[in-house]
């Protein structure tokens, strides 16, 4: 089975064509000035940087595990900053040097509890104290395809209930909101919202977007 900490190989092909939907509610930056160090995690190909720039946002970073989805980022724009994550998820910067990071559709492509954990230490780290961390991921889905992909995963590798592959190679996972609020456990939550999103493969699913506070 791959790494389920990592996955990039699967990300450096075809994870690299895919279209990222999970939306951006401005007003959840409302209270953010256009000079703050915002950092994206498992940016892609920079559509949320590109919003924010949009917006009048100006220190604008953004990080990927993918080497292809990073260029595809910089041919499109070249004006923003990208790089290649080399060592997930260690980031090569100081502490308390981001005052708001995103973190939009990552924890559903890290299944891992450990890697997961590890990536919310390392945002952690690099918050500057009461900065803000912009959490969009997937709840456990209720219909019938989505259980017994989770079962069928949780029997053959012992990965947690929700874990599952696609049908083109990725092991993805779909989370219980108990556990992501575990896991997030060094930030306060500010917002909670429930969304409804198109996944990258084009599959309706139940979300939720979460902004904390570093404690």
């Amino acid at each position: 089975m791959t790494d389920l900490g990592d996955q990039r190989e699967y990300w450096d092909g075809v994870g690299a064509t895919k279209t990222f939907t999970h939306p951006l509610d401005p007003g959840l930056l409302a209270g953010v000035g256009p000079a703050a160090r915002i950092l994206d995690y498992g940016c892609g190909y920079g559509r949320l940087m590109a919003e924010l720039s949009e917006q009048g946002f100006l220190d604008l970073s953004g990080v990927d595990v993918s080497s292809a989805l990073v260029e595809r980022g910089r041919r499109a724009r070249p004006d923003l900053r990208f790089d290649v994550l080399e060592a997930p998820p260690g980031l090569a910067v100081p502490a308390e040097s981001f005052d708001v990071v995103l973190l939009f559709a990552v924890l559903t492509c890290v299944p891992d509890e450990g890697a997961q954990r590890a990536l919310t230490e390392e945002l952690h780290r690099v918050l500057a104290p009461g900065g803000l961390l912009y959490v969009s991921d997937l709840l456990l889905q209720d219909d019938e395809r989505n259980q017994l992909r989770y079962a069928a995963h949780a029997e053959e590798f012992g990965t947690p209930y929700g874990v599952f592959a696609t049908d083109d190679g990725a092991v993805c996972r779909h989370h219980d909101r108990a556990h992501l609020h575990a896991l997030l456990d060094g930030f306060e939550v500010l917002e909670e919202r429930p969304i409804e999103v198109a996944t990258m493969n084009g599959n309706r699913s139940r979300g939720v977007q979460l902004l904390l506070r570093k404690r």
